[in-house]
């Protein structure tokens, strides 16, 4: 049996294994985004034009001459040397450690910043703009602290997102001069986007989309700004980009309703879309259908209310035909308890009436004042009071007059149950005012909807008095059955 074992040797790989493929780079169709970077940090696969940061061998905080004691043709190199040094990660989780090393990146990453401003460096050589990036990496691309729902396992669906006290990074002293540096180098005339893109590529676009989940407001307001002008500038990357912040978008409305950026996501998508050429794209009313007006579905909208406002008004105003669409999917996603969520709701449903033309205000006016209807008569004084707001708008108030004869019968009764029950005095007279707007608007109208409302109440009267009729007389036939049977009162 032994020999039998020793004869066999070692076991031979299959030729499937031997001959496995290596991993090809992500393409823009093919890649998507990790929004999983406070677990671990992302993997990426191996590539030729992105310098992802790899092991090195330790490199010592040397004093270097400043740039302006060297020759112009000396920089370069000095220029290779500081940002090389500015590659070593340093340890802030303890703010007594390393102190003079810290004070030392940090003055090299000052002078660094100053330097590439002041525009004296020229074209920097390409070697230079692949470290460049490649030190960028290594101190900016890196595992998020974990969030405090995180820390405990589990998730508090009570908790307020707004009162949650923001994660500071303590290392932000030396992230700020690095984000510094980058948007310095993108935003500089002398960076030629033929040769940046090989290092600043989709790799690193998606590494920087993964940085958005930072708690710290700091960071996130540095990448919105740098991701804005890489946008600008590397036309090459601009559908990626969008496709990667819609991955985002679907991923937070879909699976986890947590994301720390998707206020300033939002900010950079309402100047993109300022800039949409007519006639629209069908891929841009696509992400406006799937991605911005399933937004309003999440607990959190209030966080980001204002940006996506702004993005879904900018498409109504490039193209008023989306009107309708953008309505009614305001109305799929209305809320039914949130009070507050409601109030933001009809802000934005104003915003949205603005921009409508009356062609496709008539598409939609009906299960539009449905709603209004209810929220006029909402207990909640906030709600009934802001639809009512509504009236004070002049181009609602003309589409509402140009279609009064399918939308008076609509919120008449809205209007007369206000102005009988509500508790709200607010709420009171700001109702008669607007149905003082109807009587002057319509005479006639208004007195045939208030003929017909009076009434439908006659008859809800008549039919309240024959059910109370039927059930005395039920009563009263089992009142005069046997007395040997049992009534349960």
């Amino acid at each position: 049996m032994l020999k039998g074992l020793m004869k066999r040797g070692p076991r031979k790989v299959p030729r499937s294994d031997a001959n496995e493929p290596v991993p090809s780079r992500p393409t823009a169709s093919s890649v998507t985004v990790n929004h999983a970077s406070r677990s671990a940090p992302t993997s990426y696969p191996p590539s030729t034009t992105s310098p992802v940061p790899s092991p090195s061998p330790p490199v010592q905080f040397e004093q270097l001459p400043l740039f302006r004691d060297v020759p112009a043709t000396e920089r370069p190199s000095l220029f290779l040397r500081k940002l090389r040094i500015c590659s070593i990660i340093l340890d802030f989780s303890d703010s007594l450690r390393s102190l003079r090393e810290k004070e030392s990146k940090r003055q090299t990453l000052t002078e660094l910043v100053d330097f590439v401003q002041s525009g004296s460096c020229g074209r920097l050589p390409d070697q230079v703009q692949e470290e460049l990036v490649r030190m960028v990496s290594a101190n900016i691309f890196r595992c998020l602290p974990p969030a405090a729902h995180e820390n405990t396992g589990t998730v508090d669906l009570s908790a307020d997102p707004e009162e949650e006290e923001p994660y500071l990074d303590p290392a932000w002293p030396h992230l700020q001069l690095v984000y510094e540096l980058l948007l310095r180098y993108v935003v500089s005339p002398d960076t030629d986007t033929k040769v940046a893109k090989r290092y600043v590529d989709h790799s690193f676009v998606l590494r920087l989309l993964d940085l958005f989940d930072s708690e710290d407001p700091r960071e996130r307001e540095y990448l919105k700004t740098i991701l804005h002008r890489i946008y600008g500038k590397f036309m090459v990357h601009r559908p990626f980009i969008r496709k990667a912040i819609n991955n985002i978008f679907y991923r937070f409305i879909f699976e986890t309703e947590r994301h720390n950026g998707i206020g300033e996501l939002l900010e950079i998508l309402g100047s993109i879309i300022n800039g949409f050429a007519l006639p629209m794209k069908e891929e841009h009313k696509l992400f406006l259908v799937r991605a911005l007006i399933p937004l309003h579905k999440p607990k959190s909208v209030g966080i980001y209310h204002q940006q996506l406002s702004y993005c879904i008004t900018q498409f109504v105003e490039k193209d008023y035909k989306l009107a309708d669409a953008v309505i009614r999917g305001l109305l799929k996603y209305w809320p039914v308890t949130n009070c507050q969520k409601e109030v933001l709701f009809i802000t934005e449903l104003e915003e949205v009436l603005e921009a409508t033309q009356p062609a496709e205000f008539q598409k939609c006016m009906v299960p539009l004042f449905k709603q209004i209807a209810r929220c006029l008569n909402s207990s909640h004084f906030q709600v009934a009071e802001r639809a009512l707001f509504l009236w004070n708008n002049d181009h609602i108030v003309s589409l509402i007059a140009q279609n009064r004869a399918v939308i008076f019968p609509i919120i008449f009764e809205a209007l007369e149950k206000n102005i009988q029950s509500h508790w709200n005095q607010a709420v009171h007279g700001l109702t008669a005012n607007v149905r003082k707007m109807f009587l002057d608007m319509d005479g006639e109208l208004f007195e045939e909807c208030q003929k017909q409302y009076m009434e439908k109440q006659a008859k809800a009267k008549e039919l309240a008095l024959q059910r109370e009729l039927a059930w005395r007389k039920l009563e009263a036939v089992i009142a005069g059955k046997d007395d040997n049977m049992v009534l349960v009162n």
